[in-house]
């Protein structure tokens, strides 16, 4: 499967959550954080996913990904295997016209940053944008989240 996305800082964290419709805990650690192909283990409230992805694209919005879902038992056998550091962070749905953003606010090492995700059918889609985007973070290495297991980016 082919991933398609782009990503933003959050300018106005508070008027973004007012429209929440879900939100997720999620914790997840890496296998590998080869570029060309991270493998991640994540856990959520209630899942827990083994996901390889391929190297982005020139432009970053664009890659294989690969995922299936694996016992809550498994991952945790898989996190004491992981690179770097755990990421922990809430995920938060927010529809905005045809579309869902997906917000990820991080705690633990990376608090205070956030991001949010959409994905698009196509690179070339159209997407309107809601007043509390910030910043197009897309293909900004820095802001994958293999990179902060890496290492700490502080907003």
């Amino acid at each position: 499967m082919i991933e398609i996305e782009r990503k933003f800082l959050v300018s106005n964290l508070d008027e973004c959550l007012r429209h929440a419709t879900k939100s997720t805990n999620i914790v997840q650690g890496y296998l590998s954080l080869d570029p060309s192909r991270t493998v991640r283990i994540r856990k959520t409230d209630t899942k827990a996913f083994l996901t390889i992805k391929g190297k982005s694209n020139s432009t970053g919005d664009t890659r294989f990904e690969w995922e299936k879902e694996i016992s809550a038992d498994e991952a945790t056998q898989l996190f004491d295997l992981c690179l770097g550091q755990t990421i922990e962070k809430t995920r938060h749905l927010i529809p905005f016209q045809s579309h869902c953003f997906e917000v990820d606010v991080f705690s633990g090492n990376h608090k205070g940053l956030v991001i949010a995700e959409i994905e698009l059918r196509s690179a070339n889609e159209k997407v309107a944008l809601p007043p509390w985007i910030g910043k197009e973070v897309t293909g900004d290495s820095r802001y994958y989240n293999s990179s902060l297991a890496k290492e700490v980016l502080k907003p």
